[in-house]
């Protein structure tokens, strides 16, 4: 049941990186602080369409 999803750098709208969530257990849209390459720093991260 898990899904592909993209996460997106809120800062530079960047499209960092892949990841996989089960729908079935987080129906809501992933949130995370990861790396930007791009910034250069820590930014949150959001899961996109």
């Amino acid at each position: 049941m898990a899904d592909k999803v993209t996460l997106v750098c809120t800062e530079c709208l960047s499209r960092n990186y892949n990841t996989e969530k089960n729908k079935k257990m987080n129906a809501e849209r992933l949130e995370l602080n990861k790396y930007c390459p791009k910034c250069k720093k820590h930014t949150l991260h959001k899961e996109s369409k």
